[in-house]
Parts: C-alpha cells; sequence; structure tokens
C-alpha cells in the first residue's frame, strides 16, 4: 500500500506556522484505527478501548489510554533537543499533539529525519486476525549493529541523536496481554533485522551488516475489546508470522522510498566493500602503485562500470561472506584466507580474460579484502570487463 503526500506541505519549517492545516485521513484500518497525515507527521488516532506500547518520550511504555500514535519528521537542521520548540524532545511531542488537536496527557510519539511521504503501510490478515505495520525508514546515515562500539555515553538523560531512524508502528485487531505485546516488540525487531539483512545494509560503526539505528523506535497497538485473544506473538505463532511478514515488507518499501535502497542498487561491489572502508579514493591509491598508465578519471569511470557487474558481485559476496565468518569465529583463518585468495586467482577466468595477473599481486600477509581490492583494481587497470 503506498501513500502519496502532497509534496509542497511536507517541509518542516511548517510545523511552527500559526495556522495548522488539518488533518488528512489516509486510510482506516479493520478495527477502526484512523490514519491520518499533517505537513511532517503521520497520526494514528485510536478508537477507545486500544492498549498501546511504545519507546515514546511521552507517555511511553504500556498504556490503555492513548488516543493517538504520532510520527513526527523533526524540523530541518534540529541536532539537540533543546533545538526543538518546547526545549527538549518530550516537551516538542506534547505541543505537536496540542497543535494537532489530541490531549498531551493521552498522546504519544516518535522522531525521525525520515520524509513522511515516505511511509510504507502493510496489512494482511488470517481468518479474522488482521496486522497492519507502519514504516518510516532511513539508514544510510545511522545504520548500525548491536554491539558496535558505543557513540556516546549518556549522563542524566542528555542526547538526541536522530538521523537514520527506522519507526514502526504495528496494528493487530486482537486483544494482547502485556507480556505477549513484549513478545511482539521482539518478533518486530527481528523482522526489521531481517529486511537490512536481505538488502546487506552496512553498519556506519563497524564492519557488520545493521540490524537497525541506535535511534529506532517501535509502537504496538492491540484491541482490548476484540473476542480474540492471542497469547503469542512469537515467530511460532501465526501472529508472530504475519507481524514479521508485515514489518519486513514495509521495513523495504520505506527504505526504498526514502534512500532509493533495493535489491538492484545494493548489486555493486563498491556498495559490499564500503562497510570495510574501501571506497574509490582507496582503490585508487591502490592501483595508481600498479604498472600501467595512471588516468584517474579513466579508472575510476571503468571501476563504476564493473561494479555491477553480477558475476564480480558475486565473487566479491562470496568472499566477504568468507570474512564475516571469520569474524564470528565460524571459520579459522588460516583456512578463510588459502579458500578466500584461491577464489581471487580465478576471477579473471571467470571474468572471460586470458591475461595473467602478477604472480606477486596477491599475498598472504594482507587481509582478504585488501587482496580483494588488489584483484579487481588489476582487472579494472588492465580493462579486463565483461558485459553486464
Amino acid at each position: 500500500m503506498d501513500i502519496t503526500c502532497s509534496p509542497e506541505k511536507n517541509s518542516p519549517e511548517n510545523l511552527n506556522s500559526e495556522e495548522e492545516p488539518a488533518l488528512q485521513m489516509l486510510l482506516e484500518l479493520p478495527g477502526g484505527e484512523k490514519v491520518y497525515r499533517q505537513d511532517c507527521s503521520i497520526v494514528i488516532k485510536l478508537p477507545s478501548g486500544r492498549s498501546a506500547l511504545t519507546t515514546s518520550w511521552l507517555n511511553g511504555g504500556y498504556r490503555e489510554d492513548l488516543e493517538c500514535i504520532i510520527n513526527n519528521q523533526i524540523p530541518r537542521g534540529v541536532k539537540k533537543g533543546e533545538e526543538l520548540e518546547g526545549g527538549d524532545v518530550s516537551a516538542y511531542l506534547s505541543l505537536l499533539a496540542s497543535k494537532l488537536g489530541f490531549d498531551p496527557l493521552k498522546s504519544s510519539g516518535m522522531l525521525t529525519a525520515a520524509n513522511m511521504n515516505n511511509v510504507a503501510v502493510v496489512s494482511k490478515g488470517f481468518r479474522g486476525l488482521e496486522v497492519t505495520a507502519i514504516v518510516t525508514g532511513g539508514v544510510e546515515i545511522n545504520g548500525g549493529r548491536a554491539g558496535d562500539p558505543a557513540s556516546y555515553y549518556q549522563e542524566n538523560g542528555n542526547h538526541f541523536p536522530i538521523n537514520g531512524t527506522i519507526n514502526t508502528i504495528i496494528v493487530i485487531n486482537a486483544h494482547l496481554p502485556e507480556y505477549t505485546m513484549s513478545r511482539v516488540t521482539m518478533t518486530a525487531t527481528e523482522a526489521k533485522a531481517v529486511a537490512l539483512q536481505e538488502l546487506m545494509v552496512p553498519s556506519r560503526y563497524s564492519q557488520g551488516i545493521a540490524t537497525g539505528s541506535g535511534t529506532d523506535m517501535i509502537a504496538v497497538i492491540c484491541n482490548m475489546t476484540s473476542s480474540l485473544k492471542l497469547t503469542d506473538g512469537g515467530t511460532h505463532s501465526k501472529l508472530g508470522e504475519l507481524i514479521g511478514k508485515c514489518v519486513i515488507e514495509a521495513t523495504k518499501k520505506a527504505l526504498e522510498k526514502q534512500s532509493e535502497l533495493t535489491p538492484i542498487s545494493q548489486l555493486n561491489m563498491l556498495l559490499r566493500l564500503e562497510r570495510f572502508g574501501v571506497d574509490e579514493a582507496y582503490y585508487w591509491k591502490v592501483a595508481s602503485h600498479m604498472a600501467g598508465e595512471n588516468r584517474k578519471m579513466r579508472f575510476l569511470k571503468d571501476l563504476r562500470e564493473i561494479a555491477a557487474n553480477p558475476l564480480l558481485v558475486t565473487t566479491t559476496s562470496a568472499i566477504i561472506h568468507i570474512v564475516d565468518e571469520v569474524s564470528w569465529g565460524l571459520l579459522p583463518e588460516t583456512s578463510a584466507r588459502t579458500m578466500a585468495l584461491a577464489l581471487l586467482q580465478q576471477l579473471p577466468i571467470l571474468l572471460g580474460s586470458n591475461k595473467k595477473p602478477p604472480e606477486d599481486l596477491l599475498n598472504g600477509y594482507d587481509s582478504i579484502v585488501d587482496n580483494l581490492v588488489y584483484m579487481t583494481a588489476w582487472l579494472v587497470k588492465n580493462s579486463i570487463m565483461v558485459e553486464k
């Protein structure tokens, strides 16, 4: 399900205008929850009898009296909580709820840098059960992996990172006890990590694949008046299956709309190597020390072209997965290096070339990734390319 918002009303600067545009209803969910857009906010208006579990600064945790959940795109240029209207995040969200016509004491909200035009909504059902995931997201700046080195140590609650946030709202038309709602957040988080893994989204803080960002938020909404009571939100249950499928699909759609991140865009050697600190500048540094004519612009042009070659991306993917398994302790480094070098030595043949690389091009002392760069830089410099 695609939701299109009028771009002329999507500027964050409009938030502080004296006259707030009216809420525009985008859709109504099977349980009666209504989804609205207003400028830089997506609002889910809740009927009575709804329970909610959120990670919000405003009325976060478990509540049974919320009237709405808000997902808001922060004003451009805001880097710190004290720069928000109201002076901090909770005050800002309270003011925002009031402007949208809701009681701040019965509202909850999320913040993101993502554009509300790029919201993705996915619904799936089974018999009388309906699950909807409403997702906005971006990971190009802030994607991270659980266990990455910390970016800060928080004291007195003072910190406000927000770039690259994936916000997920899940609406379930069934009655779930509190402990089941907590389990739903686990299933949804696992599903988000699946979406990022399947897109090979890199962490910006380590050499791993991102599992989310450090600022992601979630809200789970259930219907306490429903006769359908469910107590298992894990992956073995039908509820868990629907949650997983909704969140995976919605997360991928949101990332495609926000960041143009797709399986096609990820079919690129340079993007696969990005998490190891390899970029065009590093490639040129390596290539410029190799025999042959040094023409930087031509080299970079050829590098970009060959980087999207499916055969090369496939080989690169196989080799860096070997690197990953070494880092996870699943493969001994000596055996992994031997196999990776053997694959690299066959790469010119796989690309249809009769040219043989110098015998000293690869070595057992540098890293597997460095050897991958040596071979592919040599291929580019020697114009060994095939049609994509």
